[in-house]
């Protein structure tokens, strides 16, 4: 069934887990999508959560796209937007969200880790945009969001190329913020996730989409949003909890709410 293509796991520290439950490669099929964006819409709407992990099964966090479903134009048409409107809802969640790459994150599955705000990734975790060798391009944000993370040159040569970076040399071009052993991809995540959980996370939201929305417009703009979320955010409880907290008892001790 659709709603089992993606699932949702709840932690009580506020993290919450969404999984690709696809086996075994996890192929992101229009069905798996809509249910991805559904599951990314709701973790974004509630304010309970504290921190969000994506995460696929045992021998891929996602191998791509499901190749069945090209069949031309117009069939390109309705997967690309597919996949837009899931990666966009994934993007939009106004908290830290960290992929946690085990296996193969190749096409789509890249695409989706690079729409997270982080990357872990197991030693053995193999990363690419292999969409070349079909005979076409990225079309989930390969050209723009990878790019964005590694410089055009080095986003050109994995296009071009299709080859598959492996963790080491992802780490060193930016492509991922940490490599840990296999296996243990997802306690990694979790445990960061946790920790950034326990601070100012609508803070961090507010920052999140000042930074995000600010490399798409000229420096005056961006500053602009930066002035607008700053004075925004002196209007959540987080921010009287901490200049409160600040003056009583110096930085670094405020217990925050999510508020």
């Amino acid at each position: 069934m659709a709603d089992d293509l993606v699932v949702m796991e709840s932690h009580d520290d506020g993290v919450v887990v969404v999984r690709l439950n696809n086996p075994p490669m996890n192929p992101l099929s229009r069905a798996l999508l809509e249910r991805l964006r559904d599951i990314a819409r709701a973790v974004g709407d509630d304010p309970t959560v504290k921190a969000v992990v994506v995460a696929g099964g045992e021998k891929a966090f996602a191998a791509g796209a499901d190749i069945s479903e090209f069949s031309g134009q117009d069939a390109a048409r309705v997967i690309a937007g597919a996949f837009r409107d899931a990666f966009d809802a994934v993007v939009a969640i106004p908290r830290p969200v960290i992929a946690a790459i085990r296996g193969y994150a190749l096409g789509g599955g890249l695409e989706l880790a690079c729409a997270c705000d982080f990357r872990v990734a197991g030693e053995t975790a193999r990363m690419g945009q292999p969409e070349i060798l079909l005979g076409i391009i990225p079309g989930a944000g390969g050209t723009q969001r990878l790019t964005r993370l590694v410089g055009p040159a080095r986003a050109k040569d994995m296009i071009w190329s299709g080859r598959q970076v492996r963790a080491e040399e992802a780490h060193e071009i930016g492509l991922v913020d940490r490599v840990v052993t296999p296996g243990e991809e997802e306690h990694a995540a979790l445990h960061w996730a946790s920790e950034l959980g326990k601070g100012a996370v609508v803070a961090m939201g507010m920052a999140k989409r000042a930074i995000d929305d600010g490399l798409d417009c000229p420096l005056a703009d961006g500053l602009d949003l930066e002035r607008d979320a700053f004075v925004e955010v002196f209007g959540t409880e987080d921010a009287r909890t901490g200049v409160e907290s600040f003056l009583a008892h110096g930085p670094g001790k405020a217990r925050f709410s999510g508020r």
